[in-house]
């Protein structure tokens, strides 16, 4: 009898072969039927709770982070659909349900003994295959006329909001998203659009602000006899602190007597003086400072008719110095013309409860600023979610100016295509391309689910529909029927399905290609080593 070869350490879990495989699956599964619910117009929200902190979102992507998922195999799900955020910003719902489903229509193929590799191989096929379809498909928009592109824009804003919980207000909040984007330039950077919520008020009540706002910062008094409105300002942009320090913080002064402690004091006065006298012959009107603004500095810009404000926000400071030009100075000695800041108008003007600094008309106007206003917290928090998605889903239209019918359609007419695709092939690869046309038909079928419609009837008509030849038929959830959904102006970049496309085939060949888990005692769970990927649920 040959000894036993020990070759993990004590205490190693490993689990393989066909049951490890299954048990990944069903757990991906598990993680899709939480968001399962979340698509589309009809899609119900779900309320996260973490440290006390509650969150209302249908977003993917959000739901997915606040889900605390420890199974490692389930975690891809949650990379892709973080990663379908990143890349184009919407479908995050729609990659981890069609990943989920490809699993869950493959399951029977490993359960039946197919090797993964033959299945693993077919699913890549199949992506390939739907991504060249997905590309022919696509609809070119002719940019011809500014009028006609701005349309485009914005019926794709809107399709991105129709499945948000702002959809109701999606008509205003498109064209807003669609002004936010034209502001900028080429390059379309994310970061030049400021999104600022402020409770209280309709939704309605929101503005887009060409150019930069931000809330009124701590001040001092004196600050009430600063003028609030400037015409053609120039601007000061500073990263100096313009207040007296006690001298116990600062250092160790040893002092004989009373007239060297005055001295001390005198010296910091002057010293304060000096720096608010060269800020004032420097012509500035308004001067914003990262770092405080003292009560001295608050009333001495006071009595001179100039307007301060300290403690300004990084990420505002910044935005104003690329809308109204000029540079943020760690000095007072340099202040030329030529590093201040110029804008035709500067005002602060109460929204809501809050005071708000609000410069526009700016040379450089490459940012732009949405003022959200609404009731509950969690409703504005979602709100800026539901932007940000439409915001990421104009600048890929800008981008890439193809896009495709929405409502299930495309995927409708994938499904037919792989269907017809596999007639005429022989062999294993016939049976799995065919289960990957069905898992497409998942996105209208829930869809339909999610609005509470009958998806046997509907998706029968569309596969009719399609069969025929109509490739835009997609489900119309206001209807409660079928429709032509690109003349319906229900639209979407072909690079979001794309994404989802290929996203959700990476993720679900991960999955299949892990057949062992190696769990060290010493990782608590937490580092899959070896061959794969966590234990069995």
């Amino acid at each position: 009898m040959q000894p036993q070869i020990i070759l993990l350490k004590e205490g190693t879990e490993s689990s393989q072969g066909k049951p490890q495989l299954i048990s990944n699956i069903n757990a991906c599964q598990a993680v899709v039927d939480a968001v399962r619910t979340t698509l589309g117009p009809r899609g119900m929200d779900k309320l996260i709770v973490n440290n006390n902190k509650a969150t209302i979102s249908n977003d993917g992507a959000t739901i997915m982070k606040l889900l605390d998922i420890v199974h490692p195999a389930a975690k891809t799900l949650v990379d892709i659909a973080k990663s379908q955020d990143a890349e184009v910003g919407d479908g995050t719902t729609t990659v981890v349900i069609l990943a989920g489903e490809y699993l869950k229509e493959l399951k029977h193929f490993v359960e039946e003994g197919v090797h993964p590799r033959i299945i693993i191989k077919a699913v890549r096929k199949a992506t390939q295959i739907a991504v060249e379809n997905v590309n022919q498909l696509a609809v070119k928009i002719e940019r011809s006329s500014v009028a006609e592109h701005r349309a485009l824009l914005e019926k794709c804003a809107t399709t991105a909001l129709s499945s948000k919980m702002v959809s109701h207000q999606k008509g205003f909040f498109s064209k807003m998203v669609v002004d936010a984007v034209l502001l900028l330039d080429d390059l379309l950077p994310l970061n030049m659009i400021g999104i600022k919520k402020i409770t209280g008020g309709a939704l309605e009540d929101s503005l887009l602000v060409a150019g930069v706002a931000f809330k009124k910062t701590f001040s001092y008094a004196g600050f009430e006899m600063q003028p609030k409105k400037y015409s053609d300002p120039k601007i000061a942009l500073l990263n100096i602190e313009l207040e007296l320090k006690a001298e116990r913080d600062n250092a160790e002064v040893r002092v004989e007597s009373v007239e060297e402690y005055q001295k001390i004091v005198d010296a910091e006065w002057s010293i304060l003086y000096e720096k608010l006298d060269l800020i004032h012959q420097s012509g500035a009107q308004v001067v914003l400072s990262k770092l405080p603004i003292g009560d001295v500095a608050t009333q001495y810009f006071a009595d001179r008719d100039m307007f301060c404000a300290g403690r300004v926000p990084d990420e505002d400071l910044k935005r104003t110095m690329k809308a109204c030009g000029g540079s943020v100075m760690s000095t007072v000695h340099d202040l030329k013309d030529a590093v201040l800041g110029r804008c035709s108008h500067f005002e602060e003007r109460q929204i809501g409860g809050e005071r708000f600094n609000i410069f526009t008309g700016c040379p450089n106007a490459k940012t732009c600023t949405i003022i959200l206003r609404g009731g509950a917290e969690q409703f504005l928090e979602e709100t800026e979610r539901s932007l940000h998605d439409a915001i990421m889903i104009v600048r890929r239209t800008i981008k890439n100016d193809a896009v495709v019918a929405g409502g299930g359609a495309i995927e409708m007419e994938l499904s037919r295509v792989l269907r017809d695709y596999s007639r005429t092939i022989a062999g294993k690869e016939q049976l799995l391309i065919a289960a990957v046309a069905k898992a497409l038909e998942v996105v209208p079928r829930q869809l339909c689910d999610n609005a509470g419609f009958d998806a046997t009837i509907i998706l029968n008509k569309l596969r009719q529909k399609h069969a025929q030849g109509h490739n835009w038929f997609g489900v119309d959830i206001g209807k409660e029927d079928i429709s032509d959904n690109f003349e319906g102006c229900v639209w979407e970049p072909s690079v979001v399905k794309i994404n989802a496309l290929t996203a959700a085939c990476e993720a679900a060949c991960l999955v299949l290609s892990v057949d062992e888990t190696i769990k060290n005692p010493k990782s608590g769970g937490d580092a899959p080593m070896g061959r794969g990927m966590g234990r069995p649920m």
